[in-house]
């Protein structure tokens, strides 16, 4: 203890107002003086060994609880601060400790006061959604981080994006690749831009996918990725260099509102360029609708990943009944939404994994099979809805990586031209999902995870359901 310095200043003040002492008669107690004690008290001196003995043995204090650390309270204002209401206002940790140190009643309180808020708003966007179903659209809005604004911006509308496909149809004809999309892009990457692509060990490269070093112009590409990622990211860079002004046209259509935003919007539809330039676009479509969508067949037909064609799938541009719409969501194990896709069929405001029962969820239990499910929403409504898991960077050696699984569907009537809904006569009853726990009232779904915000609960102290949150 010697050589650890104890500052717990606000703790001790606590303790004097606590005893009703003057920090006069508090320091003559500890034999030491007023000053001292006042230097004490705004953390500008540490206890003694010494000290501590005489505030433990004159006081009955824990001695503990005055070395004890704050973190949780600390953490749980890191959450607080960390609202994008708030951006900008972080405060350094060691700001953070003082509050929690000085004012934990009053850095309890803001906390409780924020939670509240949270809650507050979650209802809010829960009735907002409720009210969206019924017609009556609010334009009611909250504060976003910038990705959050681009994902909602991309998935607010149809993922098909024609300057980006036009550029890409006249970039992959002047590519003349044949079947090997890879060799022509890094041949046009040399041959135009004198630049050289390098996969490089994970050793030299630990914590990037890509980095292109504008010096030397050469273009490193991690082994870590799977084949068919390091081929999306040398496209990435190539399309960044063959048609930036596609791609800025189609960021400024989002109307996003920070340079933040419109950064990560043109990442998101430079990777949209490089898939149209992997599988352009119509060849992709006639395929896709010669072998019924089947997501294996096209994957090897263009050389590319399951996920890669999913999303190729969500970019088609809707033809009428000639064609499927597809929509797409990502997940990771814990259930975060990584991405939404898609605007027709499925409930788009509030589509995003609430539902426990869609089996993307069920798919983390078998790795690399496909699920085909059909679903029904509380009012009918029927879906076709495919679940993988997908292919993520190779992990070494005691190392976790977040793995996600992909959610594609359509509308049961489209999904009778896919190869997933053939033979709907043989499939199994239609599963019974809905929007999110909180909008939906099914009773006696053992799934359920939230209670609904529509119904009152524990109205009969006789009846136990099945459910956790029982209502009536």
């Amino acid at each position: 203890m010697a050589d650890h310095k104890v500052f717990a200043g606000p703790k001790i003040r606590r303790v004097r107002n606590g005893l009703g002492l003057t920090q006069s008669s508090m320091a003559g107690e500890l034999g030491i003086s007023p000053s001292y004690l006042n230097l004490i008290e705004r953390n500008q001196r540490p206890l003694t060994v010494q000290l501590l003995l005489k505030l433990g043995s004159t006081y009955d204090i824990d001695l503990d609880d005055l070395q004890g650390e704050v973190t949780d309270a600390v953490a749980e204002l890191k959450e607080v601060f960390s609202d994008p209401l708030l951006a900008g206002e972080l405060p350094g940790p060691q700001e953070l400790f003082e509050l929690a140190e000085a004012a934990p009643n009053a850095a309890n309180g803001l906390v409780k006061l924020y939670r509240a808020y949270r809650e507050s708003h979650e209802r809010m966007s829960d009735l907002k959604d409720l009210l969206a179903q019924a017609g009556r659209a609010t334009d009611l809005v909250s504060t976003k981080l910038p990705a959050d604004e681009v994902q909602q911006s991309l998935e607010s509308r149809a993922y098909h994006f024609p300057q980006i496909e036009s550029a890409a149809g006249s970039f992959v004809e002047a590519l003349d690749a044949g079947t090997d999309t890879r060799r022509g892009i890094t041949d046009w990457m040399k041959r135009e831009h004198h630049i050289s692509v390098r996969t490089l060990p994970v050793d030299v490269m630990p914590l990037w996918r890509r980095r292109f070093d504008k010096h030397t112009l050469r273009l490193f590409v991690s082994e870590r990725l799977p084949v068919f990622d390091q081929t999306l990211e040398i496209a990435i860079e190539a399309v960044l260099l063959a048609m930036p002004q596609a791609i800025d046209a189609e960021v400024q259509r989002l109307r996003l509102t920070t340079d933040e935003a419109k950064r990560i919007a043109r990442f998101d539809l430079a990777r949209y360029a490089a898939l149209a330039v992997m599988m352009p676009l119509q060849k992709f479509e006639v395929a896709a609708k010669r072998v019924k969508y089947d997501l294996d067949v096209l994957s090897g037909r263009f050389n590319v990943s399951f996920e890669q064609a999913a999303n190729r799938l969500v970019s088609l541009p809707a033809k009428g009944a000639a064609a499927a719409s597809f929509f797409l969501m990502e997940v990771d194990q814990a259930g975060n939404v990584l991405r939404r896709l898609g605007i027709d069929g499925y409930p788009r405001a509030t589509f995003g994994g609430g539902c426990p029962k869609l089996p993307v969820h069920v798919a983390f239990t078998q790795p690399a099979q496909i699920f085909t499910e059909r679903v029904v929403m509380p009012d009918d409504s029927e879906f076709l809805v495919i679940a993988r898991t997908l292919e993520g960077p190779k992990a070494g050696f005691n190392q976790r990586i977040r793995r996600a699984a992909l959610l594609l569907g359509c509308t049961a009537e489209e999904g009778e031209q896919t190869v997933y809904g053939a033979g709907w006569s043989d499939l199994t009853p239609a599963t019974e999902v809905g929007v999110s726990c909180r909008l939906c009232e099914r009773r006696g779904c053992l799934s359920r995870a939230q209670p609904p915000i529509t119904k009152p609960l524990g109205l009969d102290e006789m009846v136990t359901g099945l459910s956790a949150f029982d209502f009536q």
